[in-house]
């Protein structure tokens, strides 16, 4: 006999889907929420990016003006950040991964993501572009945005279905949708690095959220690519040799890059900065604010800020940076982060994996620089975040690179798959650094009587 088919109420559906005003409450807080977490993103990026203008103007009024204004600006900031707001620090997605650990107590998670906090973070994240350090701002993104979805909360109906793990999804991935403008890239991240038990009952609307978040990043600054539109040139056999060194040098200077923050970060190292820096970190963030303005004076400049601008005039004017660019800046980035201000390393990392395929690509004369140029930024950024999928939608997005789907994902696979072996995730290991130690279960020892032999 056939199997027995449950039979679809059209009356009931209706009724849940249309009629339930439990259900569109539901959806109006949400979506309202989403919105209101992209625009916030959308004008952090404006504070962000004013930030940055004024110290390049301090910069143009004198180019040694950062051996000061960098290393006071940058232990003001480590010490606000660690005397009003400790969750601020760093990049702000492991923040956001520990706190969908179901393991953490409701108690502990506003320690890690909150509306304080996402408050602290536009603010302080801007100081350290204030200040010239090379910090991205769309890490800072997630954990803002995850803080604002949070508050939805306290305007949902009881019996909802929408918990504490999928606000927090959506919020991290709606700020990587509105940061990015991408808002496809935002989707996938949250279910390549946020999502471990996504609620299927709820899943459409969440997905509208982050969607939602990343088309007010569309209406503000319109539906231009972040990077404009890149000219490959022809597809094909030629590139497979330089694509293939762009993405081993990638992978290889991604899993150096990964491990360095995961060692640095972790607390554990017994190198004598190690030390020093948990002894000493107001002075410590000052030491390496000093190195980074020392690096930028070297550098002529280039390696101030996110690195957006050096990317951006790689992909659309062919522009030279300085020579050993890609070393300076990969420095610069590592000592911002581990000096402890709020920062990201999504922006830097583009940079530095676009630099690198400049390099490669004048090194082997491949007449179409721009093709080497996006395969360097996706595969530097997979390479460092080990989330290839979520790093090759990004590009394709912002440099409109459709033509190039094949290569940017071939790219992104391999240089991630070498950082593996290289590095443990860093993200990840980065969050577990967040979450309380767990006591260890140690077995328990038989009792012997005194005078009594064990047999």
């Amino acid at each position: 006999m056939p199997p027995e088919t449950t039979q679809h109420d059209v009356r009931s559906a209706f009724k849940r889907e249309i009629t339930s005003p439990r259900l569109w409450q539901t959806r109006i807080v949400v979506v309202s929420l989403a919105a209101a977490a992209g625009l916030v993103v959308v004008g952090f990026t404006w504070i962000a990016e004013s930030a940055f203008a004024i110290f390049l103007q301090v910069n143009a009024a004198s180019r040694w003006a950062p051996l000061l204004w960098t290393p006071l600006c940058c232990a003001a900031i480590v010490w606000l950040t660690r005397r009003y707001a400790r969750g601020a620090a760093g990049s702000g997605i492991p923040q956001v991964m520990a706190a969908l650990d179901p393991a953490l107590s409701g108690g502990r998670r506003p320690l890690l993501v909150s509306l304080r906090l996402s408050l602290a973070k536009i603010m302080l994240t801007s100081a350290s572009l204030l200040g010239g350090m090379s910090a991205g701002r769309e890490g800072p993104s997630v954990q803002i945005a995850a803080g604002i979805m949070l508050l939805a909360r306290r305007w949902l109906p009881r019996h909802s279905g929408i918990t504490a793990h999928s606000l927090l999804v959506t919020g991290g991935a709606a700020g990587i949708a509105a940061a990015f403008n991408t808002p496809l890239a935002g989707v996938m991240f949250a279910i390549e690095e946020l999502s471990r038990a996504p609620e299927q009952r709820n899943s459409g609307l969440l997905v509208a959220g982050i969607v939602l978040a990343g088309l007010m990043a569309v209406s503000v600054y319109g539906n231009g690519t972040h990077f404009g539109v890149i000219r490959p040139g022809p597809i094909g056999m030629p590139l497979l040799l330089p694509g293939l060194l762009v993405a081993l040098a990638c992978g290889l200077a991604g899993g150096v890059f990964a491990r360095l923050l995961v060692s640095c970060l972790g607390g554990r190292s017994p190198d004598l900065p190690s030390r020093w820096r948990a002894r000493h970190p107001i002075r410590f963030a000052a030491g390496c604010g000093l190195a980074v303005a020392a690096i930028g004076i070297l550098s002529g400049g280039a390696t101030y800020g996110s690195g957006n601008e050096a990317t951006h005039s790689l992909l659309n004017d062919g522009a030279s940076l300085p020579g050993g660019y890609v070393l300076f800046k990969f420095v610069a980035t590592w000592l911002t982060a581990w000096s402890g201000v709020p920062a990201g390393i999504f922006a830097p990392s583009l940079s530095i994996g676009a630099a690198l395929g400049h390099d490669i690509a004048q090194l082997t004369g491949y007449p179409h620089g721009a093709a080497l140029i996006a395969l360097g930024m996706v595969g530097f950024l997979a390479a460092a975040t080990q989330a290839p999928l979520t790093a090759f939608i990004i590009v394709m997005e912002m440099v409109d690179g459709h033509s190039m789907v094949l290569s940017l994902m071939a790219c992104a696979l391999v240089a991630s798959t070498l950082s593996r072996i290289l590095s443990p995730p860093l993200y990840g290991a980065l969050a577990k650094i967040q979450l309380p130690a767990r006591p260890e279960h140690r077995p328990v020892q038989p009792v012997q009587d005194e005078g009594r032999r064990e047999t």
